[in-house]
Order: C-alpha cells, then structure tokens, then sequence
C-alpha cells in the first residue's frame, strides 16, 4: 500500500504568509507617507529661499525707500504671520507703467510678498529688519525678535508650521525662521 503524501500549504503557513506581506505592505505605506511628508518640506524650503531671494531683489530695486531711515522704511517694518493676521489686506496694484511713488511700489511689493506667504506656507510667517544677532545662542536656534541695530544687516526671515516626517509634532516652537537671508549690501 502507498503512504498518501499531502501537497499543498497548511493553514498555519498560509497565515503566516499573509502576516508577512501584510507587514510588508504597512512598511511601505509608512515609507511613502514619510517621503511625501519629506518632500513637502523640501519645496516649502525651497518656495521660501526663493521668496526671500524675491524679497531682496525687490528691495535692492526700489533705492528711495532703503534710503530712508529704518523707522519711516515700509520694507524694514515687516512682521506678518499669516496664522494670526490672515490674509494681507488688498493693495492697490502698481506696475511699472503706472504712476506710482516709490513708496507706493513698496506697498504693492509687501502686499505681494505677504499674500504668497499666506497662501504658500502653513502657518507662515515673515519677518523683515536690521538684526546684527539673528542667532539665539542660548537655544542654538534661530529667533523672530530683532535687535534693530543700526550698523546690523537686513535680515529677511521666513518660517512655517512644521510636522516632523513621521507626522509627530516637534518639540518646542512650531515656526522658528527656516530660511534667513542677511543683505549687506543694501543701498543708504
């Protein structure tokens, strides 16, 4: 007589199969959820070294309002954060065909600038002044406050609500500047 020989998977080995891909299938979504996160902050990063990159130029080419003094400098005076004042209020446009003052350029460039800040950036914020110690060495960070020193550069800071890649909070400030660009050449 012939032993019948069984072929085929046990239930325990099927289970055990499944467990494995279904374990398989989590760790990449997790991978994913954490690339798309990554990369998100990767192009808010970038938006914004863009934007300040725009905020400079566009100081450097309005000469008559850097000339000013740092009180009366509608550029030098910039402290939007978008979570607490909302959108910019609406200013009238300015081109450069149009009769505009210089001054009235610079409404229209803080307009601008604030609205893709609001629109661009969760929870962004903006900060333009003279600061000679950006750097908080205390908290080994960056800082919003400006000490406004006179001989000190101008500083555009911009920063955002982060979430870290896993999708936790981060411990402390949520919108610390990320992006800090000092103009030392600046027309007086």
């Amino acid at each position: 007589m012939r032993a019948s020989g069984r072929c085929g998977f046990t239930l325990i080995e099927v289970l055990v199969a499944m467990l494995v891909l279904s374990l398989g299938l989590i760790s990449g979504s997790a991978m994913q959820l954490t690339a798309l996160r990554t990369r998100q902050q990767s192009a808010l990063l970038s938006n914004a070294v863009q934007l300040a990159s725009t905020v400079a130029e566009r100081m450097r080419a309005n000469p008559l309002q850097m000339r000013l003094a740092d009180a009366v400098n509608p550029y030098l005076d910039v402290r939007y954060d978008a979570a607490l004042d909302g959108a910019p209020p609406v200013s009238p446009p300015c081109f450069a065909n149009a009769d505009c003052s210089s001054a009235d350029v610079a409404r229209a460039d803080l307009y601008d600038i604030e609205r893709q800040v609001s629109a661009g950036m969760p929870g962004g914020k903006l900060v333009i002044c003279r600061d000679a110690s950006a750097w908080d060495a205390a908290a080994h960070a960056p800082r919003w406050a400006c000490d406004n020193a006179a001989d000190g550069p101008v500083v555009i800071k911009l920063g955002w609500h982060v979430k870290l890649p896993d999708g936790a909070e981060p411990d402390g400030p949520q919108t610390l500047p990320r992006v800090m660009l000092n103009l030392r050449a600046v027309p007086r």
